[in-house]
């Protein structure tokens, strides 16, 4: 991921239609004294880089550069990355296939957005055969898995879930329901998920306890009860339907939702076309990004309200000035300030007591949900955790996301990987 724009600048100098060359300036992770770069930012904010963009001090400095026949330098991009976050978590990654998304719920800032594995665009020319090559591990190499990586999500979507069945006043935490170990979808048994961490029948419970033991067919009856279309809508109000509205280009960034024969699917007519019950624990054809999920996180976190994602803190001249820097923007509200209470208290106990205990970090109020999809090959899981800390004062939200393991859990797999990379952050 860190390295210098060369060949791109060697371009720029290159196609200049003036004496003078351009100097393409860096990409900085915040914390990282080396050039961090993203292909997508290099593409997005070329102007910025190559010293070009419409900033009127930009203009009078390029302009007295090229009049003097001296070389036009560019500006300095400032991410909001953490870089020692990032490191860890490409670490955290290593050997796996998956992400790592981290915002600061309050402002939108994407401390963490790690991706496993990793590529440098600048040496796929040359070894472009071994970089596509379909038997890969990971499958798709070439793909920034945070922000366009499709998966299912599983019982992380039970957040909003939850935040529909509160948000709408048809159910609260202390509901009531009985779980049998499954619940009855079309006339057959939907059955609860095998949990290490807990039985697979729970009998008499409330909507909160079966919300931190993740169990099935709690959820399964809440979607039949408020029907897919209001389920779809609070999706919706979270972001699902829409590309993440940050700074890479639009080819680098996909929607969440239902997706149907590899299109997005969003149903006229949803009561009919959907299945309320498994769209409500995340199956169905729902299909997520883990940048989705961390925006989800950072919602409840913050009170409700989701801020507009972004990546860049400022931009900074060669002589140091800020050009432009960062303006948290709010992007609506998703649901009222007493649900977002409600689900945190719901995602502390996951920590405290239910299937993500493995995300405790001593002295911090943890707030969580964990998730696992079945892939339909064997016994072989997509593994998730997302959650936000400390829960009383939120300053980073998280989402993980691990393909492909044998049996593994978000409990046993995520969990552990989003603990230490938000006591990183939090530190």
């Amino acid at each position: 991921m860190a390295r210098r724009c060369t060949s791109a600048a060697i371009r720029a100098a290159r196609s200049s239609p003036t004496s003078s060359a351009i100097r393409r300036r860096r990409v900085i992770a915040r914390g990282s004294s080396s050039p961090t770069t993203s292909t997508g930012l290099e593409q997005s904010y070329n102007d910025y880089l190559t010293g070009s963009n419409a900033n009127l001090d930009t203009v009078f400095r390029s302009a007295l550069d090229k009049l003097r026949g001296a070389t036009v330098t560019g500006n300095d991009l400032i991410l909001t990355i953490r870089a020692g976050a990032q490191s860890l978590a490409r670490r955290l990654l290593r050997g796996k296939c998956g992400a790592v998304v981290a915002l600061e719920p309050s402002t939108g800032r994407i401390l963490v957005m790690a991706t496993n594995p990793a590529y440098n665009p600048n040496l796929i020319e040359k070894h472009f055969k071994e970089a596509t090559r379909s038997n890969a591990p990971c499958g798709a190499p070439l793909l920034n898995r945070a922000t366009a990586g499709k998966y299912a999500p599983g019982s992380t979507f039970k957040m909003v879930t939850a935040s529909a069945a509160l948000d709408t006043g048809r159910f609260t935490p202390s509901s009531p329901f009985y779980d049998p170990g499954y619940c009855i979808e079309y006339g057959k048994q939907v059955r609860n998920a095998g949990n290490p961490e807990a039985p697979e029948t729970f009998g008499n419970l409330t909507l909160s306890t079966g919300f931190e033991h993740s169990v099935n067919s709690v959820f399964c009856n809440v979607g039949k009860t408020l029907g897919a279309g209001t389920v779809l809508d609070y999706a919706k109000r979270f972001g699902f339907y829409s590309l993440p509205p940050i700074e890479t280009p639009e080819s680098e960034r996909v929607a969440s939702g239902l997706y149907d024969h590899g299109r997005l699917f969003d149903p006229k007519h949803p009561d009919t076309q959907v299945d309320p019950g498994r769209l409500a624990f995340g199956q169905e054809r729902l299909q997520v990004t883990p940048l989705q999920m961390a925006m989800i996180a950072a919602t409840i976190a913050n009170h409700g309200a989701t801020m507009r994602p972004t990546l860049i803190d400022r931009v900074i001249s060669p002589d140091g000035k800020t050009i432009t820097h960062l303006h948290p923007d709010q992007l609506g509200r998703a649901i009222k300030r007493q649900t977002a209470d409600e689900l945190t208290q719901m995602m502390e106990l996951v920590v405290q007591g239910g299937t993500g205990t493995a995300a405790q970090i001593p002295g911090v109020r943890v707030a969580g949900k964990t998730g696992t999809a079945e892939t339909g090959r064997g016994n072989f899981n997509t593994t998730w955790f997302a959650a936000f800390a400390p829960a009383n004062a939120p300053r980073v939200a998280i989402a993980v996301v691990v393909e492909n393991q044998n049996g593994g859990f978000g409990g046993t797999v995520s969990a552990p990987i989003a603990k230490q990379v938000m006591e990183a952050l939090l530190r």
